[in-house]
């Protein structure tokens, strides 16, 4: 590293080594303030590990992050483990992954007893009141966004139209439109390449903030390095920890019980979350709400409110709709629905965050093995712009439940339309960010509320 360079941070060597003890407590202060959805969670890992710590370079960084944006799941929460892991080793991984998502499962948990306990006093009402409308427009916001950095050509809008058809007037199941997309991405990325290239969307490693205890030119440590022994391992734990519990509760309660097929429904939710929270969703949607009826559309926006208004991954919904469906179907009897929603919410949170933990662990010494770009980007650019199409079906389905609650044969609730209207307005318009927004509404849902019953 040349002299300019390591005059950016004003210290001429890398920091000291960090012992596992300092960076457990990193992730786990992490877990309690990662607010702000992936952006803001990846914006806060990079300031902190590469700007202010300096534990590992721009170059690293980002290479772990491409790896990360390639894989179904919550990318910030596998970038944190993806870390832990190259620092500390398979439990460094585990405890970075792990803490990152803890916090806002005990959270979940809590609000989502508080939700449906007092869901019907006028204070709880009149706050979720408020709060549906800005779901809407951030879920819009979230389509636009998206959108914007994936849309770049016509064959681009053309995937995004055909996935919104497919799910909107035809009721495709979302994991097919996902396959469908890759395999158009498949075949485009060889026809036309040009027209399936990904956009550089993070930027190039270009900055310096100093030596880097993990720097651009760190030998990758030993435990790093791809191994079939190590890969094995890996796969056969991953799969033990996944079928030991599904062959206990289908032993125990048999295949079609709830719990179970939360567990199965789950871990096929967890390997189609190509495109972060929102595009699963739909999926979600289709499963937890039309098929299994654990929960209803009305409780899904309000379990994606508060999934917005926590720490952590987006994608922590799924704990409020385990802890709502077996909270609500009294799954060890009416005197313990308490701890039938928390299990089920521990249930959901295990099986969808099993393989993300896998895909670092098994996935990392093959992507440390070369620091180039990844080359199989092409399904992934189809599979993101098919994504676009199933956010937009999820704005409508939303849009509707809250403008038309009884259905279009019931009255059109005005409030609600102006609420969404201003929510949509102060979050494209003058850049407000998701929290001031919901907090701003779930007031002025209160006042309405209070307004009405006055």
């Amino acid at each position: 590293m040349d002299t300019s360079q390591q005059q950016t941070s004003g210290t001429a060597g890398p920091p000291a080594p960090v012992t596992q003890t300092e960076a457990f407590l990193y992730w786990l202060k992490l877990g309690f303030i990662s607010f702000g959805g992936p952006a803001g969670q990846i914006s806060m890992m990079h300031h902190d590990l590469v700007e202010k710590k300096r534990w590992l370079s721009e170059k690293r960084f980002l290479h772990a992050l491409n790896y990360c944006m390639v894989l179904p799941g919550p990318e910030a929460q596998q970038l944190a483990t993806y870390i832990g892991w190259l620092m500390h080793r398979s439990w460094g991984g585990i405890i970075a992954g792990t803490m990152f998502v803890l916090p806002s499962l005990l959270l979940l948990v809590a609000l989502s007893w508080v939700y449906i306990a007092f869901g019907n006093v006028p204070l709880v009402a009149g706050l979720f009141y408020g709060i549906k409308p800005a779901v809407t427009a951030i879920v819009v916001h979230a389509t636009h966004r998206i959108g914007s950095r994936a849309l770049k050509n016509n064959p681009m809008w053309a995937i995004a139209a055909a996935a919104f058809v497919a799910i909107f007037a035809l009721n495709v199941p979302f994991p097919a439109i996902i396959v469908a997309a890759a395999l158009i991405g498949y075949a485009g990325g060889r026809i036309a390449p040009d027209k399936f290239r990904v956009g550089g969307g993070h930027g190039q490693a270009h900055k310096s903030f100093g030596a880097a205890l993990i720097d651009d030119d760190t030998p990758t440590p030993q435990h790093a390095r791809f191994s079939w022994p190590h890969l094995l391992r890996i796969a056969v734990v991953g799969a033990l920890l996944w079928f030991i519990p599904m062959a206990l509760l289908t032993l125990t309660y048999g295949w079609d019980h709830t719990l179970t097929q939360m567990g199965w429904f789950f871990t096929k939710a967890a390997l189609v979350t190509f495109g972060g929270a929102y595009a699963v969703l739909p999926y979600v949607y289709q499963g937890a709400v039309a098929h299994y009826g654990w929960l209803t559309a009305p409780q899904m926006i309000d379990g994606l409110a508060l999934g917005e208004t926590t720490p952590g991954p987006l994608i922590m919904v799924v704990a409020f709709v385990g802890f709502i469906g077996g909270y609500t179907q009294a799954l060890f009897g009416t005197e313990h629905v308490f701890l039938a929603g928390a299990v089920a919410a521990t249930l959901v949170t295990w099986f969808t965050f099993l393989p993300s933990f896998l895909f670092i662990l098994a996935g990392g010494p093959l992507v440390e093995s070369t620091h180039g770009d990844l080359k199989f980007t092409a399904p992934l650019t189809a599979i993101t712009a098919a994504v676009v199409g199933v956010i937009l079906n999820l704005a409508l389905f939303f849009g509707y439940h809250v403008m038309w609650p009884q259905g279009f044969a019931g009255s059109f609730d005005w409030i609600s339309a102006l609420m969404t209207l201003a929510a949509t307005v102060a979050l494209f318009r003058f850049k407000l960010g998701v929290m001031q927004v919901i907090a701003a509404s779930a007031v002025t849902g209160l006042l309405v509320r209070l307004f009405v019953v006055l």
